[in-house]
């Protein structure tokens, strides 16, 4: 099987523990991976729109790649792609092809995933976008108030890539963010923060990404107001917002409405190949014992096993998670 979906063969370690004795089972977080409808369109997109740089290509049949997915008869096309430090990888199934992006989708829909991607400046990232006539999911970019000292003077604008993937730009005020972001830099669009996810239940999620995996909680806020319902597109949007860290790699972020209630469900029965799915890479030291200690907490296998050190499987809300060991984490 040739290399896909951020896959390499690796060997089991034992699973890493924190200073304070707690399993370190997410060691990174490495990328994530998005289902397109067109791979060519896609890259054109990514690379001309935002900056992004093509690492690879690749091509991928078999039953490795069935096993992993559960995808019968798959086939795939896929391309790594490169914003600063970090890494998105675009997949087409030549075969078979998925459902269609779900219409009317919102950010409170618990299939809602973005990647947040940090700009130097908002205004000019924002008249890019117009100038290429990407579709808006936020009114506008909208700067987060001071009453909210976690968030306030954060500058955001969500938008749609061309398969109705939710995208974000964001720029951090001096104090707030990785003090990465505030390098000197000619560049307008400067790498990925984060990927935010939405859930039902934060304290569901926490024992799932923070408890059984391991990671840090890194901060929280509740936003409410003019500027996130404008920005999330969702009249009443309240949202609990709690942002997670592995060791290294980009952070994970909850994004739990709080109101308005009643997001549609992840489908049950969505796959791989459907324009819906995203997975988060992240590697472990063991991938058996975190898959077992994930199931514990809820999670769905869909792989049928352990496929070239890697398990792929579905949060309680149905996100979709690519484990994969790496030696001496």
């Amino acid at each position: 099987m040739t290399r896909r979906c951020f896959l390499l063969v690796a060997l089991c370690a034992a699973p890493s523990l924190h200073a304070d004795g707690g399993v370190k089972r997410a060691s990174a977080v490495e990328g994530v991976s998005i289902t397109v409808s067109d791979l060519d369109r896609s890259v054109r997109f990514y690379t001309g729109v935002l900056g992004f740089e093509r690492m690879d290509e690749r091509e991928t049949a078999g039953a490795a790649l069935e096993q992993l997915t559960g995808v019968f008869g798959a086939r795939t096309r896929s391309a790594r792609l490169r914003l600063g430090d970090e890494q998105v990888e675009l997949v087409e199934y030549l075969a078979p092809e998925g459902r269609a992006f779900p219409a009317g989708s919102r950010g409170n829909d618990l299939w809602f995933q973005h990647i947040a991607i940090i700009v130097s400046d908002m205004a000019r990232a924002y008249s890019v976008l117009r100038s290429h006539n990407v579709r808006h999911a936020s009114t506008g970019p909208q700067r987060l108030p001071d009453w909210n000292p976690n968030a306030g003077g954060i500058e955001a604008f969500y938008f749609r890539d061309p398969d109705g993937h939710f995208l974000e730009i964001l720029a951090f005020p001096a104090g707030k963010g990785d003090p990465k972001w505030r390098r000197s830099t000619a560049k307008l669009f400067l790498g990925i923060d984060h990927t935010a996810i939405t859930v039902a239940d934060t304290e569901r999620s926490l024992r799932f990404y923070r408890d059984a995996l391991g990671m840090r909680v890194a901060g929280a806020s509740e936003n409410h107001g003019t500027e996130q319902e404008h920005l999330n597109q969702v009249f009443g949007a309240r949202l609990r917002i709690t942002a997670l860290r592995a060791p290294s790699g980009f952070g994970i972020e909850l994004l739990e409405y709080l109101s308005p209630t009643g997001g549609r469900r992840y489908p049950e029965d969505a796959r791989a190949n459907d324009l819906l799915h995203w997975h988060t890479t992240l590697a472990t030291p063991d991938a058996d014992d975190a898959v077992k200690a994930l199931r514990g907490a809820g999670a769905a296998a869909v792989s049928s096993g352990k496929v070239d050190g890697a398990f792929l499987l579905r949060d309680p809300d149905g996100h979709a998670l690519l484990l994969r060991e790496r030696r001496g984490q």
